[in-house]
């Protein structure tokens, strides 16, 4: 069953968004999100910030709503990547040209090829494919002018949609730009003074500190934006998860098995999806046991380092005394948050000589920083996936 099970693969994807028919929980912030929709297919643009910490889940909950609303009469909605985005012209051009592919083959794609006119493009090795290539002239044009065209588009199509849906993800970059605060701050003013009806729904993706580096940079976006934010999921999800995920390679999971899953998984998407795969390949019958996950955990874990934290720490740490405290910080808490003194106790005289030095490499590292809202000797991790690693690396050495 061994060579057969490797012709199967994996239902997890780690680093990628989760498959919408995998898709669960965040019902409440679905729902809040659908409403807002609403609003704004009813002519009242709306603005939404969706943002949580890396790993949380965000792209997934975007490419669910995504296919959601694709099953909708009413609306055409897009989610591209601004990862690699570093100018405003390079985003609007993205944003047209997923408008013009995902209209290829529908029955409004006439209409919208209209207003696309000459600049449209076909492309593509395997199968040709409609792609936007506007000089850079025309590109600096629909930068300024972007509410009109947005609504000349919407115009053409009137009889058939009734608006757009537009999610921008991993705005990290272009948040720190001034550029990008003040061009979305102009276009909302515009089309709140110019438009009596915009049925335009506009979400951004990013990191929370993101969103407050846009309000840095222009205040008035904090009252534009609807903020939506996402936390880590219950146990009772990433357990009906884990559960439907099996289910559909046929596998079953021992109530033990399970438990540990949930357990390492922290309610974090990112590493849930790193351990259902590590365990998926270590399995090698169709019923997952309390050996299997174990023997998982281990590549899970190193999986994670190698991804998340061993570029950033374990790379850079040479001293033994160092890497000791982290594995002994590791088997003390996962939580976020800790305090000097609770991890003092636990260490040796020699450990205790250099934790203060070790505490500052961390901080240089961007790997921890001053809790100052729980007082001082109080530190937090920059995001929740380093004290899950660091936990599950710490146990790992154990089951070894």
């Amino acid at each position: 069953m061994g060579i057969i099970k490797k012709e199967i693969n994996s239902p997890f994807t780690p680093g990628s968004p989760v498959p919408t028919e995998l898709f669960e929980g965040r019902e409440k912030q679905i729902k809040e999100i659908i409403r807002y929709i609403d609003c704004s297919i009813s002519g009242k643009q709306e603005n939404v910030f969706l943002t949580g910490e890396r790993g949380i889940g965000k792209s997934s909950l975007a490419s669910f709503i995504r296919y959601y609303i694709s099953k909708r009469k009413d609306i055409i909605g897009i989610h591209t990547f601004l990862g690699q985005i570093n100018t405003l012209e390079e985003m609007v051009h993205l944003i047209f040209d997923q408008l013009l592919k995902v209209s290829e083959s529908k029955e409004w794609f006439e209409k919208i090829s209209d207003f696309f006119g000459k600049h449209i493009r076909k492309v593509g090795l395997f199968g040709v494919s409609a792609s936007f290539s506007p000089p850079d002239k025309d590109l600096r044009e629909l930068v300024r002018n972007f509410p009109e065209a947005l609504y000349n588009l919407i115009s053409r199509i009137k009889d058939v949609k009734n608006g757009l849906f537009i999610a921008l993800d991993d705005i990290n970059g272009l948040a720190e730009k001034q550029e990008f605060a003040n061009w979305y701050k102009s276009t909302v003013d515009e089309i709140a003074t110019h438009y009596q009806k915009f049925p335009v729904f506009i979400m951004l993706i990013g990191l929370p500190d993101k969103r407050d580096r846009l309000s840095d940079l222009q205040p008035s976006l904090t009252r534009i934006f609807r903020l939506v934010e996402i936390d880590k999921l219950t146990n009772e999800e990433v357990k009906n998860f884990l559960i439907k995920a099996f289910d559909t390679v046929n596998v079953k999971v021992l109530p033990e098995a399970l438990a540990l899953m949930v357990k390492y998984s922290s309610g974090l998407p990112i590493i849930m999806h790193e351990v259902g795969d590590s365990v998926f390949w270590a399995n090698e019958d169709d019923e997952i046991d309390r050996n299997d996950v174990l023997r998982g955990l281990i590549d899970a874990a190193r999986r994670i380092g190698t991804k998340y934290l061993d570029p950033k720490v374990y790379r850079k740490i040479r001293s033994e005394n160092y890497k000791s405290i982290l594995r002994k910080m590791g088997q003390s808490t996962i939580t976020r948050n800790f305090t000097r003194d609770e991890i003092l106790k636990i260490l040796t005289s020699e450990e205790k000589q250099v934790f203060d030095h070790f505490l500052n490499k961390l901080k240089e590292l961007g790997v921890i920083e001053s809790n100052l809202e729980k007082g001082r000797g109080s530190y937090k991790f920059v995001n929740d996936i380093y004290p899950v690693y660091i936990w599950m690396e710490s146990q790992s050495k154990k089951l070894q």
